[in-house]
């Protein structure tokens, strides 16, 4: 027998070749605790855990309907496109997360699409002086880089604008190779942390800045896809579509002045816009 450091939801653990491996629990897929285990096999422990009525459902579980729900995975770990729940079916990226509206079963979901860029935001309690800039940027790289075995490469930017502390991970499909840990892997076992629900073994984290700890009242994870996500109008908030409206008039009107300041000057130029979408899970 032997402890499972980096997931504390297995069982059946034995060592083979000095290497400790465990059975997910809710799955027969066995995992190799020297690494993070895939998030698609930790949702679905955790499922089952919470169906079996061994521990509370997480507080959170609910405030974002989205977020925790029992998937189905390949047998590598990684999450299966095409997602239901009864005879409601859904697509997701590659952290899981839906990409759709939600159809009948008759939906097809012909590829995993990758999430390329990953964006954590924390704001930490209200305090009367700012935190070091620095010190924050050296303590999450080596955290992430140490406790969750990530490339330092693919940790873009640590960003601090009081009371907010934002981590850009980056990682497109053509930069991940093997052996690489993923980042949507490396996102979900962060939350956990900072929200007091480790998944390591006896192994909370302590966030403490200038050996001062750090207390964090809302975290937000965003995600972007390599392909825009596909949801209908019909999906969207009414605040949301008006702000859309509002920026869509924006363009439009700008793209006129342009054209006619072009006119009047004696020139013509094509005007091209780009569409650049950016879409977030967010929970509290």
């Amino acid at each position: 027998a032997c402890i499972c450091e980096k997931n504390k939801r297995v069982t059946n653990c034995r060592e083979a070749n000095g290497v400790c491996w465990c059975d997910s629990i809710g799955t027969s897929v066995s995992v190799n605790c020297g690494t993070l285990t895939s998030k698609c096999l930790l949702m679905k422990a955790e499922m089952a855990h919470t169906k079996s009525g061994r521990r509370e459902k997480p507080k959170d579980a609910f405030e974002d309907t989205d977020g925790l729900y029992d998937p189905e995975c390949e047998n590598n770990g990684v999450f299966k496109a095409k997602q239901c729940n009864g005879t409601t079916c859904w697509c997701v990226n590659t952290a899981g997360v839906r990409r759709t509206d939600k159809h009948d079963e008759n939906l097809k979901c012909n590829q995993l699409v990758r999430t390329m860029w990953i964006i954590i935001e924390m704001k930490h309690a209200e305090r009367n002086s700012p935190l070091s800039t620095e010190s924050l940027d050296k303590f999450f790289k080596d955290i992430i880089t140490k406790r969750y075995q990530l490339n330092g490469r693919y940790i873009t930017n640590v960003l601090y604008e009081k009371p907010y502390i934002t981590i850009d991970l980056k990682q497109n499909s053509t930069e991940k190779s093997a052996g690489d840990v993923d980042i949507a892997d490396v996102a979900y076992y962060l939350e956990k942390d900072v929200k007091g629900d480790s998944l390591f073994q006896n192994n909370n984290l302590n966030i403490s800045i200038d050996n001062e700890a750090l207390l964090f009242e809302k975290t937000v994870v965003y995600y972007v896809d390599e392909i825009a996500p596909e949801f209908s109008m019909k999906s969207l908030t009414p605040g949301l579509i008006a702000v859309i409206v509002v920026v869509i008039v924006a363009i439009v009107a700008a793209i006129v002045v342009l054209v006619l300041t072009r006119r009047r000057k004696g020139k013509y130029v094509k005007a091209e816009v780009v569409n650049f979408s950016v879409w977030c899970m967010c929970g509290e």
